[in-house]
């Protein structure tokens, strides 16, 4: 086409070329001449090789032109097969449109009512650039914005926006009316408190976002967006507070999360755990799982970072510590007294529950360890089985029952405790498969498993008391010590992100070893965890 013919808008039959057509054409040239200019310039290795790729690439992305065109390229995105893809067309001022959405993932409301509006346009209200007239006077939207590449517009469109394209325009409007299918707020059921709040996170990112934000009001608190995974595109929001949180351990975990390379996280929060702190075979949790927006906001506060992952309603929380996986909201919401006592009884219950068991085993194997207090333990028969096989045994039965109550509909709970009460526990006994003892103190150890905050360092406390238990049954005192200090010193030497996962024992810091026992007043615990190397240690404000 000459430039006589391109300036008259003609073609070579004298007849009216369509505007799209013109700027399509426009369009090609110029990607042409930039590749041209490109190929030519040294600047780029010769060839110019780098720069090609990246033009092919941009074209790839391109929006097309021409709606029909457009209409097409959807059908590689599931336009026609998938059920779920709407596509509506429709004409204003004379300009052939088309909505994209997926249906079950936007207000269909809020749609509506931009169709409605958009209906009493005429032919003069739409100019040249009809795609900013329709997003500076026409799209009633709050967020609306301009998109040139398809690709970003496609994510855009799977997370639950709306585009919308107009023929003859290079470009798409990206129009934010998500509505995602979620269940109300709830308690967490594992994180109770007597009094509280009884607000939840849910499966929606938005909401778990905001009510943290509705307990912390900071204008230093951010919230960072990234996408992980090649198909599943899993929104990841970092939470920090700006002047507070240790700035190279918050580039630290963007870098981890930056670097992670994998189909997907359907799985939410427990697939970027292991992507990203690579915890391998070890059983202890190095990040700390909270269902409760007033415990993740008090971790922002202490300089903390928070990753909360779409469609999972627990929020990570990094560093942790293994006492900080020992604590309790419940203790920060009843009076100073009353928490370090609930503390106490709690850190009582996880020791007991980790070095009962193979203690009285050891005590039965060898009576000359006893102590005159305790003359009365031991069994006078041990039953059929050998005690250690009772205790692995129970300890399987234990499992077995807390899987049965998890696959078990509400309704049939009663009968599986009565179920695992008389038939399994007393009928054992009475045949003389297991000894009372057994029972007794494996019950405690239970006790003390559930009463552990973090459900995580639950199991993995019961995976300590299974080795120590099989090391005690081998080699007796000596299978005792080595057992536990190898324990000890793989805790000693795990790390949380670069930071001592036995803090405050190893290193020693008296001052945080004794806000850990004694729960402290409010106005008394004044300064932040050094171990979190905050920028600011002084939780109190300075007055002007």
């Amino acid at each position: 086409m000459s430039d006589w013919q391109r300036e008259n808008g003609v073609n070579g039959k004298g007849e009216d070329i369509p505007p799209s057509f013109l700027l399509e054409e426009q369009l090609q040239e110029e990607s042409r001449a930039e590749q041209s200019s490109s190929e030519h310039d040294p600047g780029f290795g010769g060839h110019g090789t780098v720069a090609a790729v990246v033009q092919a690439e941009g074209e790839k992305h391109e929006i097309p032109v021409r709606l029909d065109d457009v209409l097409g390229k959807l059908e590689t995105v599931g336009y026609k097969t998938s059920f779920d893809i709407v596509v509506r067309e429709m004409t204003f001022g004379e300009r052939r449109t088309a909505l994209f959405c997926m249906n079950g993932l936007v207000k269909d409301d809020l749609l509506t009512e931009i169709l409605k509006r958009l209906t009493y346009l005429q032919p003069d209200n739409v100019d040249g650039d009809a795609l900013h007239s329709f997003l500076d006077l026409y799209v009633p939207a709050a967020q609306v914005s301009e998109e040139r590449d398809w690709m970003k517009l496609m994510d855009a469109v799977l997370a639950g926006a709306t585009a919308m394209f107009i023929d003859g325009e290079g470009k798409a409007l990206k129009i934010d009316a998500k509505s995602f299918p979620g269940r109300g707020l709830e308690e967490p059921s594992l994180e109770k408190v007597v009094r509280g709040s009884r607000d939840g996170f849910v499966e929606t990112l938005m909401i778990n976002i905001s009510l943290v934000r509705r307990r912390l009001r900071d204008p230093k608190l951010r919230y960072e967006l990234v996408q992980v995974g090649e198909r599943t595109k899993t929104d990841v929001c970092i939470a920090y507070i700006d002047d507070i949180v240790d700035k190279e351990l918050l580039k630290s975990i963007k870098d981890k999360i930056a670097m992670i390379k994998v189909d997907g996280l359907p799985l939410a929060d427990k697939q970027l755990e292991e992507a990203t702190i690579k915890r391998g075979w070890s059983p202890f949790p190095l990040v700390r799982y909270s269902e409760r927006p007033d415990t993740v906001s008090s971790h922002l506060l202490e300089g903390s970072i928070a990753i909360f992952v779409d469609t999972s309603p627990s929020v990570m929380t990094l560093p942790t510590t293994y006492t900080d996986l020992m604590q309790h909201a419940e203790e920060n919401r009843q009076a100073p007294v009353i928490g370090t006592y609930l503390r106490w009884i709690r850190f009582l219950g996880i020791f007991a529950s980790l070095f009962m068991l193979p203690l009285w085993l050891l005590f039965v194997m060898h009576p000359e360890f006893k102590p005159p207090a305790l003359e009365f333990l031991g069994p006078e028969k041990t039953g059929k089985i050998p005690l250690v096989v009772q205790f692995i045994l129970v300890e399987i039965g234990i499992d077995m029952l807390r899987m049965a109550s998890i696959h078990t509909p509400t309704s049939l709970a009663t009968a599986i405790s009565l179920v695992a009460a008389i038939l399994i526990g007393d009928i054992a006994v009475q045949t003389g498969l297991f000894i009372n003892e057994v029972i007794l103190y494996m019950a405690i150890a239970a006790i003390g498993m559930f009463a552990t905050p973090s459900y995580e360092l639950g199991l993995a406390n019961r995976i300590v008391r299974l080795v120590l238990l099989i090391a005690v049954a081998a080699f007796n005192v000596p299978g005792f010590m080595i057992a536990s200090t190898i324990i000890v010193v793989y805790l000693a030497c795990e790390r949380s992100l670069n930071r001592p996962y036995l803090w405050p024992f190893i290193p020693f810091d008296a001052k945080a070893l004794l806000g850990l026992i004694v729960r402290n007043p409010l106005l008394h615990n004044r300064t932040r965890p050094n171990i979190l190397k905050p920028q600011q240690r002084d939780k109190m404000p300075t007055t002007k």
